[in-house]
């Protein structure tokens, strides 16, 4: 299904109880809003999940969404009120935060770098008319399928997937770099032997997994996860350096391999049972 903010892969009956959302990976970039942005494309590209949305193309008997709007547009991983007065007249008496204060708010006011998008403001309504047709179709469509997966097998596993620069990554235990880093709010969105299946098929698969450091989970985890209800939502960070250059936003020589071994880890999750008996029988 192709609505015109995002791109819905799903059977009439699936075989998973798991949901692949992937937010931020849209790259489709209207002649108005690259007219308006002082920025190159290939400058506003540098906000991109580039090319993640491929390495869950092929996971099959689990719902798929897919944004198609790029994360400059609007940020789906961000809260509907989180509106920046910087950049959208009319916004002040909004609750504030440091993404916000970062530039970084529904509507974002810069890319990687700290670049601007813009020059100045927008009007309220023009932000709002950018929710209207991006924002809240997305999460309509996103929390539909997760209630229909928990109504259907008495649990959804959402798995939020992003990638990383690998400059928001050091050493951990043994000087080790994490190549994945599994967000789930430290266990508050969902249950621990659902994220550590997760880990381990990632580790099995050859890479290095951290977990909630640097990145705990955005407002797709964060709002969305409710173990008590039924809904596990780990959020999943892909180290951009593994398969492209970051630089020129351009797969290198090492993409397929690495789309194999991780189109090969979310074939895995999606066949994670509804239960953890079921898990440690199998």
């Amino acid at each position: 299904m192709k609505h015109s903010a995002y791109i819905l892969e799903s059977d009439s009956a699936p075989r998973s109880c798991a949901v692949f959302s992937s937010p931020h990976s849209g790259a489709e970039y209207s002649a108005e809003f690259l007219q308006r942005s002082c920025l190159t494309p290939h400058q506003l590209r540098s906000s991109e999940d580039a090319y993640v949305d491929q390495f869950i193309g092929e996971t099959l008997g689990a719902p798929v969404l897919k944004a198609r709007f790029p994360r400059a547009y609007v940020d789906l991983n961000r809260a509907p009120d989180e509106l920046d007065p910087a950049i959208i007249h009319n916004a002040l008496g909004m609750p504030t935060n440091p993404r916000i204060a970062a530039g970084l708010g529904v509507i974002p006011r810069v890319v990687a770098n700290g670049r601007a998008i813009q020059l100045g403001k927008m009007k309220l309504a023009e932000a709002e008319a950018r929710l209207k047709a991006c924002y809240i179709p997305y999460h309509t469509a996103l929390r539909g399928l997760i209630e229909a997966q928990r109504q259907r097998f008495g649990t959804c596993f959402l798995i939020d997937i992003h990638s990383m620069p690998r400059s928001a990554l050091t050493g951990g235990l043994l000087n080790k770099r994490a190549e994945i880093v599994l967000g789930d709010r430290y266990g508050t969105a969902a249950d621990p032997w659902v994220t550590e299946a997760v880990a381990t098929f990632f580790t099995d698969a050859g890479f290095e997994v951290a977990r909630n450091a640097p990145f705990a989970g955005g407002y797709i985890t964060r709002h969305y996860g409710a173990p008590s209800k039924g809904v596990h939502v780990v959020q999943i960070e892909i180290d951009r350096s593994l398969y492209m250059n970051e630089s020129r936003v351009e797969l290198h020589r090492d993409f397929e391999d690495i789309r194999a071994r991780i189109s090969g880890v979310l074939t895995r999750v999606a066949g994670i049972p509804a239960c953890p008996q079921s898990l440690a029988a199998e």
